[in-house]
């Protein structure tokens, strides 16, 4: 592993940096609280390529979160991303 050295300075420079970043991201997030992708039953089928049938398993199995509205489903991207990364297998990772 290699070290890397910085004079104080230039870390004070670097954390102010990631500060406004961070400051920057924050605002962002408030002034568009909507800018999760939500996805309609076909493309959420499309995106994980399972049947409506499988779909509607993991709805009725509480394995999937969604949203429904006047009879229409939508699920967030983000919840089909966590569902993949739960199941998610490291080929490094020693059984």
């Amino acid at each position: 592993m290699e070290v890397i050295t910085f004079d104080s300075e230039t870390f004070k420079e670097i954390m102010k940096n990631l500060l406004e970043i961070r400051s920057e991201l924050k605002q962002r997030a408030k002034l568009n609280p909507l800018s999760e992708t939500w996805l309609d039953i076909s493309e959420a089928c499309q995106l994980l390529k399972i049947s409506k049938r499988l779909l509607q398993s993991y709805r009725d199995n509480r394995i999937l979160s969604f949203s429904q509205i006047n009879g229409k489903i939508y699920f967030r991207a983000s919840d089909i991303e966590s569902l993949l990364n739960s199941h998610y297998i490291d080929k490094n990772r020693r059984k």
